[in-house]
Order: C-alpha cells, then sequence, then structure tokens
C-alpha cells in the first residue's frame, strides 16, 4: 500500500472540555467521523475501540493534526455561541443508507436557531410514516453537534430523546435560542 493509502486509514482524535462535557471528536483523511458526549476515560475508551473495529485502524490521540485543528475550532466557536454553521468536511463512513439519507438532509436543511419535527423530516426524504426511523437514525448520528440532531424535535412540542442526553439537548437549544436557557 502507498504512504497516501496508509495515510487516508489514519484515524486522529482528541477530547475537547466543554460547558456541555467533554466531547470526543474524530477525524480521518475524509473529514470528522465522529462526535462522543460525556467523553469521560470509560466512554472514550470504549469510543476509540470502536472506531479501531469499525475503521480498521487505531486511533491516535492527535489534538494538533491539522484533520482535527480545524473542527475543535469550529466546535469551540459553536458552543461559544460564535458560529452558526459548520463548514467542515465529513466522513460518514460510520452510517449508511436511509439514516445517512436523512442526517444529511438534516446537516444541508435545518439551520441554527430552527427545529424540526421526526415526521417532517421524514418527509423531506420521501418517507413520510417513517418518524420513528428517524429517531432511530438520530440516536445512530456519529456526528452529534456537527449534524444537529438536537435540532430534532416531537410534534406534539415535546423535545424528544437525546443521545448525548436531554440537559445536553436542552442546552444546545437554549445555546441557538430555541428554548430559554434551562434554570438548573
Amino acid at each position: 500500500m502507498d504512504s497516501h493509502g496508509q495515510y487516508q486509514q489514519q484515524v486522529v482524535w482528541a477530547v475537547v472540555d466543554a460547558d456541555i462535557g467533554p466531547l470526543l471528536l474524530a477525524a480521518t483523511g475524509q473529514g470528522l467521523v465522529n462526535v462522543v458526549f460525556h467523553a469521560t476515560d470509560p466512554v472514550r475508551d470504549k469510543a476509540l475501540g470502536r472506531l479501531a473495529s469499525r475503521l480498521g485502524a487505531e486511533p491516535v490521540e492527535a489534538p494538533g493534526s491539522p484533520l482535527l485543528s480545524e473542527a475543535i475550532r469550529q466546535v469551540r466557536e459553536y458552543l461559544a455561541g460564535e458560529r452558526h454553521a459548520f463548514e467542515l468536511p465529513l466522513d460518514w463512513s460510520l452510517i449508511s443508507g436511509f439514516h445517512r439519507e436523512v442526517l444529511s438532509e438534516l446537516a444541508s436543511g435545518v439551520p441554527y436557531g430552527s427545529v424540526v419535527g421526526y415526521g417532517d423530516l421524514a418527509g423531506r426524504v420521501g418517507q413520510p410514516g417513517a418518524a420513528q426511523a428517524v429517531g432511530t437514525a438520530m440516536g445512530a448520528n456519529p456526528l452529534p453537534v456537527v449534524v444537529p440532531c438536537h435540532r430534532v424535535v416531537e410534534s406534539d412540542g415535546g423535545i424528544g430523546g437525546f443521545g448525548g442526553g436531554l440537559e445536553t439537548k436542552r442546552k444546545l437549544l437554549a445555546l441557538e435560542g430555541v428554548l430559554p436557557e434551562p434554570l438548573f
């Protein structure tokens, strides 16, 4: 294999401290591949093990890597309220099919400060009856925050579920001005 091919398989990661808790960011030569909430040591180690088996490469801690430094900067700006849209290459290799279609539509079609219902999002990808499948896709999102699954809510006004926990979802929606700032 040539050196370029090996580079493509490289997986680098870093943990970013944030007020919503530590976030693990991982990237490949294709782009940002994974964001993991609550990245304490056990959560981080489990996520890195999953990445190694899914991507066939041992992830390397490299916060200064050019593959990661821009993602880290943009995530920090977003969490500080200074960035409303991410401009990052994304590596979608951890997700495919319907889930990927739904997440791609979410990433491009639901801007900062807005929300969409599970059923509405299903309709946008031509599967109007698939609200539950959209919920499953949100739960499987390998790129939360950057692919904003926190913007998907229940049509009756309920906040819906969230892989990062409802408190985190509320904080992200409050950051975007969709919800009042949580009191506790």
